[in-house]
């Protein structure tokens, strides 16, 4: 664990060089899926931006008619029809307003939701390489963080751009309606004005993506510590978690802090410019209504269109700002989305011939994970198992022997060499249909956050309560399930917590138990239990083993002197194999093993 969060992110840091607005772009597929609600929004946008540009019409009928009318001898009928004109005008933009927001709204929570589910349903399949590189603290980051800032893109800022975009353009063309001359000067002044909106954006863009990097880091760095509270709390390590916490909460609201202060500047500035230049136009109008040439309700509807103009200008500072980060979240997003799947189905994928007897062979097969290219994880490794054989492997910790699981599970593909069941090359298998067939128990199980039906029947979603009940009963699990408050309906907790060590053991060979694959792989099954308990499971493991091809890894000898077959592994190669005796007698690392083990 590093104590810098910056120095973890170094690299990542650096934003790609894309267009803030390109990499929005890659929304609109899933605003396109929403095209009624997206059609509608535009209706009520269009109605409520013909309202908001009727107001200054409105409201010079009601000075020039209505005000002169009444001086004129006509009675208040004029006035008052003047008013409720304007109110009327004021009622349908209440309504289109309301309508607007609606359909924004939810069409943003649909977009998002379509996002989030496009984006985990895509880590969920990517290979394991993947996942071994990124933390999982920042990947729910981005699911969660990114994705709720591109929610008040779609749901308010989209909205608000838009309308904004539309109301300076009908504003710009009832100002040349109302008076060419003074829309000339704001043609000029106001363009000059947008432009350090667009420059300050830019800049945004790039400090946005650092600031959300931060609070990814930060993010991980408390998933991470709060995974594994149990080891914080036992070396007593509560103050340095809350310092490396605190240093990464800094770094992110300094980060914050540029960010918001570029914006805060890109802004201030932007309204300065945009009613500064209004306030110069205003200025020669007003020359032009004490000269007689033009009348004050003319000025005064030219007035509410270059203030409504110029409020939309100053709406679109404030949104470009919004875009910046949402762009920001939405390349991150869109990093993601790019990732590509190191372990793929081919286009026609080879059927596993039925039923699937177990044989696997291993043909001199080499790997190196990506993170360690220079120490091979396995070398020259050839090994052939016959169909309902077992099998183990051992050997010290970092011979390879997990990475054989992952090889046949085909977590990873090798570099050299292959890999195949009843002869088919794994690699022309789909990789879901292969994994059918394989029956997992790891050293360190996984246990989710509910009921231990569920955690149970992982292993076959589709099984009776029947089945679930004697895959229990054939673990060794019924007495403890049993004691629970609601029995098979109580939930485990997250990551099992109301289990002891040697319960998830049973529960993960329950689920494997369940599954009923014809290919099964234990990863020192039995190292959690006690002893009473060990050799009950092992019993149920012995009549599960039976006409099943099982590999075995075990670093305790004693769980495996009854194998067919001991393959022992050491630096990613077989270095002897055969049986207990066979192995003893020949010496090497294996007696040694032994020998360490029952020195008693």
């Amino acid at each position: 664990m590093s104590d810098t969060p910056s120095g973890r992110r170094a690299a990542a840091a650096e934003p790609r060089k894309k267009a803030p607005i390109g990499s929005l772009r890659t929304l609109w597929p899933f605003v396109r899926k929403h095209r009624g609600l997206f059609v509608a929004w535009l209706f009520a946008l269009a109605a409520s931006s013909t309202a908001t540009l009727s107001l200054p019409v409105a409201f010079k009928t009601m000075i020039d008619q209505g005000f002169a009318q009444s001086a004129a001898g006509g009675g208040s009928g004029a006035i008052d029809r003047a008013f409720l004109l304007l109110f009327a005008v004021a009622v349908a933009l209440a309504l289109a307003t309301a309508v607007r927001f609606y359909f924004v709204s939810v069409l943003g929570e649909r977009v998002v939701a379509d996002l989030r589910e496009t984006l985990y349903n895509h880590l969920i399949t990517l290979d394991v390489g993947f996942h071994d590189r990124n933390r999982s603290g920042e990947l729910i980051s981005r699911l969660t963080a990114d994705a709720e800032l591109l929610r008040s893109v779609v749901g308010s800022s989209m909205s608000v751009a838009l309308r904004s975009a539309v109301t300076v353009v009908g504003s710009l063309a009832m100002l040349f309606v109302t008076s060419p001359r003074l829309a000339l000067y704001a043609l000029v002044a106001i363009p000059l004005a947008v432009l350090p909106i667009v420059i300050g954006g830019r800049r945004l863009q790039k400090i946005s993506r650092a600031s959300q990097d931060r609070v990814a880091d930060a993010n991980a760095l408390a998933s991470e510590t709060l995974g594994a509270v149990r080891t914080v709390q036992a070396h007593a390590r509560e103050p340095y978690e809350r310092g490396r916490f605190n240093e990464s909460l800094l770094i992110a609201i300094k980060a914050a802090s540029r960010r918001i202060s570029a914006q805060a500047w890109v802004t201030a500035i932007a309204i300065t410019l945009v009613f500064g230049a209004i306030t110069l136009v205003l200025w020669s109008g007003a020359h032009d209504v004490v000269a007689g040439r033009m009348s004050a309700g003319t000025l005064g509807q030219f007035v509410l269109y270059a203030l409504i103009g110029g409020g939309s200008v100053g709406a679109l500072a404030e949104v470009w700002n919004d875009l910046q980060r949402a762009a920001g979240g939405m390349s991150r997003i869109g990093e993601l989305l790019e990732e590509t799947n190191a372990v793929t189905a081919p286009a026609q994928p080879r059927a596993l011939p039925q039923p699937v007897r177990g044989e696997l062979v291993f043909d001199r097969v080499g790997f190196h994970y990506p993170m360690r290219p220079d120490l091979p994880a396995l070398e020259d490794f050839s090994l052939r198992v016959r169909p309902g054989e077992t099998v183990a492997l051992v050997g010290p910790s970092g011979a390879g022997k997990s990475t054989v699981f992952s090889i046949l599970l085909r977590f990873h593909d090798p570099q050299q060499g292959a890999v195949s069941v009843d002869g088919a090359d794994v690699r022309e298998l789909d990789p879901a249909a292969l994994r059918q067939s394989i029956a997992l128990v790891p050293q360190q199980p996984t246990i989710f956050a509910a009921s231990a039906r569920d955690n149970i029947r992982y292993g076959r979603l589709e099984a009776s309560e029947a089945e679930l009940e004697q895959a229990v009963s054939a673990a060794h699990a019924a007495d403890f399930i049993q004691a629970l408050p609601d029995g098979l309906s109580a939930e485990l907790g997250e990551r099992g917590t109301r289990l002891s060590g040697g319960q998830q053991q049973r529960i993960a060979i329950a689920r494997a138990l369940l599954k009923d694959a014809p290919i099964l792989l234990l990863d020192e099954a039995t190292s959690a239990l006690d002893a009473q308990s060990e050799r009950a499971v092992q019993q149920a493991l012995e009549t599960l083993m039976q006409g099943r091809t099982t590999l075995v890894i075990a670093h305790r000898l004693a769980t495996v002197l009854k194998a067919d077959r001991i393959v022992v592994m050491d630096r990613g190669r077989i270095v002897a194999e055969g049986t207990h005796e066979q192995l003893l007698a020949q010496g090497g690392l294996y007696a040694e093993l032994a020998k360490l083990q029952f020195l008693d």
